[in-house]
């Protein structure tokens, strides 16, 4: 079974290289001429070595003087060799290099490009160590053996041309080059079926070593504040060192083979130079021959290594190929159509769901195949707020995703001024409508840049008048650089609503013409968030900014009564509809839910009070509100 596992890497490991010539045949052609060049030089070289030693060493030896005429064609020759010998390396470890480095961009750029591509489900599946391991270390890996490639082809023409002069020699020592030559490809293949599963294992832990730490890192916070540094060090050590113990197999099995493959070709020059001995007193051959050979012999050493490189990296590169290769062939992605919506157009779009149904893939859903959407319809007029309220999974972040196309229904429509979302294009679809998540991302950059992110179009006074429509232009002029100022990773630098509303202003920024907020402002203040959303409500919001129609995740009783209609939802189907005050007198689950959502509130409110009263900040440290 192993044998069979190690043939079966062997044959995908050379399926990987063949894929790589594929993609890149005329730059190895230049790696593979460099390296038959310098190969050649060396068979040449060794004849050289050999007719000077025999024809010009020996006869100068025994005439007691050197004729500088011969000696400075000797030199001649071989100070040529080596310059082609020198050119053969120039092109050999460019066109390699290049084209290693070339495959990894390549395949970097792939793989982040099909994570752009797959739907949110799919990255639910994975964790982001993983896919940063995917996108970096395994794309490494899958290319690593493109750098000793070219230089093993080139081995393998020489080690046939070193045959045929064995041969054209003498046979006696061409019967030692064919017991040399196979022992070395045969320690090779033997090296890369040992190697297989370890470089597979390590490869793995690499992944897991990577997103241990990603996880301990992204998650700091519940980190420390749960007292979890000790186990969580240790978590990452476990893992850690059994990568280290991996890779010291890797080194152990490597410190065993390497001696191996440096001692046969030593070997066969001592075995050349018994067998030569005694067919040079038989006059079979020549000191000049013998010599030559035995030159030959010497110098091999190096070159069919990159033989063994190759094979030995082979485990490795299969390794990481197939977990590229589960990137670019993972399933699911929702092509974009070719229908655009009128770019000019400035006016709030309409929202219409109609009859969606929805259920989580089968890898994500508890139970398998539970429905999450049914039977959803209602609308969002242009130019309207529309809250939608619920119990916790309801599925309304479900609704709030479907609406910009996070996620497609499985059956049903959701529509933008009457097109089918999904035969939208890309660019069109990001032009209409903007999405604000409870949760908000902030990158480790400047305001400016958190905001505008490159969009033509907006310069410094859109974003201004996006931070005034949400109520952040006044903690922003007070940085201490203003928009220039950097927020940190995930706008540590920020509070909490500071961060939500940067994002909404982020979206604003975007002129979008339907604006889907997902619980936006939990963080905010209540009157600051009134204060956002009646100026959302305003046509006249802000210069630059056109008003939206919004679609809003609520939950405080203030943001909820700012709505021209309810959406109330329960296990995944609209129960109920109508205006803020419509539904509490008609709805007895709505009334419990907006009461028990308002006392929560205010129960945070009087801790918060209780807090600021009693437990005053030790001096030094901060905490930033939102006012």
């Amino acid at each position: 079974m192993a044998s069979k596992t190690s043939r079966d890497v062997l044959g995908r490991g050379l399926g990987v290289l063949r894929q790589a010539i594929r993609e890149q045949p005329r730059i190895f052609a230049v790696a593979v001429v460099g390296s038959v060049l310098f190969g050649a030089m060396i068979i040449v070289s060794a004849r050289v070595v050999g007719s000077v030693v025999g024809e010009v060493a020996l006869p100068a030896i025994e005439r007691g003087e050197v004729g500088a005429g011969t000696l400075a064609l000797a030199a001649a020759a071989l100070f040529g060799i080596s310059v082609l010998r020198v050119a053969g390396i120039f092109g050999r470890r460019l066109g390699a290099g290049y084209m290693q480095y070339r495959l990894q961009a390549s395949y970097r750029r792939r793989v982040t490009r099909r994570y752009l591509e797959l739907p949110l489900s799919w990255h639910h599946r994975n964790s982001t160590g993983t896919l940063l391991s995917n996108a970096n270390s395994d794309v490494e890996a899958a290319w690593y053996p493109i750098a000793p490639l070219p230089f093993a082809v080139g081995t393998l023409a020489m080690l046939v041309g070193a045959i045929v002069s064995l041969f054209a020699t003498d046979w006696a020592l061409a019967l030692v080059g064919l017991a040399v030559f196979p022992a070395l490809f045969a320690l090779n293949v033997i090296y890369s079926r040992r190697m297989a599963p370890r470089q597979a294992r390590a490869q793995r832990l690499r992944a897991e070593v990577s997103g241990i730490a990603h996880e301990s890192f992204d998650g700091a916070l519940v980190v420390k504040t749960m007292g979890r540094e000790a186990q969580e060090t240790a978590r990452f050590a476990g893992r850690a060192g059994e990568l280290r113990d991996s890779l010291i197999a890797v080194g152990r099995l490597r410190g065993v083979f390497d001696p191996l493959l440096e001692t046969l070709p030593s070997l066969g020059t001592l075995a050349v130079l018994v067998v030569g001995a005694f067919r040079l007193r038989q006059g079979a051959i020549s000191v000049t021959e013998l010599v030559s050979v035995a030159f030959l012999f010497t110098v091999l050493a190096f070159p069919v290594r990159a033989i063994g490189w190759v094979l030995a990296e082979l485990p490795r590169s299969v390794a990481g190929w197939d977990r590229v290769r589960r990137v670019l062939d993972a399933t699911g992605e929702m092509p974009y159509g070719q229908r655009v919506l009128d770019p000019a157009e400035t006016t709030p779009a309409t929202l219409m769901f109609h009859d969606v149904h929805y259920s989580y893939p089968p890898a994500e859903a508890h139970p398998p195949g539970a429905q999450v959407l049914g039977e959803v319809g209602f609308t969002v007029p242009a130019g309207r707020t529309v809250a939608l309220v619920g119990p916790t999974g309801a599925g309304k972040s479900t609704i709030a995703s479907l609406a910009v196309r996070l996620v497609d229904p499985d059956s049903g429509t959701v529509s933008l001024d009457g097109v089918d979302v999904r035969e939208l294009t890309s660019a069109s679809l990001a032009g209409t409508v903007a999405l604000v998540a409870q949760v908000p991302f902030i990158f480790d950059d400047t305001v400016r840049a958190n905001i505008a992110l490159d969009r033509p179009g907006v310069d410094d006074e859109v974003v201004w008048a996006a931070l005034r429509l949400a109520e952040a232009d006044g903690f922003v002029a007070a940085l201490p650089d203003g928009l220039d100022t950097m927020v940190g990773e995930r706008g540590t630098s920020l509070s909490g609503g500071q961060r939500q509303r940067l994002t909404l202003a982020r979206a604003l920024a975007g002129r979008p013409r339907l604006l889907v907020l997902d619980d936006a402002t939990s963080a905010v203040d209540p009157r600051v968030e009134a204060a956002i959303l009646a100026g959302l409500r305003s046509s006249t919001a802000a210069a630059g900014v056109p008003a939206a129609s919004i679609l809003v995740v609520a939950y405080r009783r203030a943001t909820i009564a700012l709505a021209d209609e309810v959406i109330y939802v329960e296990q995944g189907r609209v129960v109920a509809r109508g205006t803020h005050s419509e539904l509490l007198a008609t709805v007895p689950g709505y009334v419990d839910l907006v009461t028990a959502y308002e006392q929560a509130e205010v129960e945070r409110a009087q801790e918060s009070s209780y807090d600021d009263d009693v437990a005053p900040l030790p001096s030094g440290l901060e905490i930033e509100v939102d006012r």
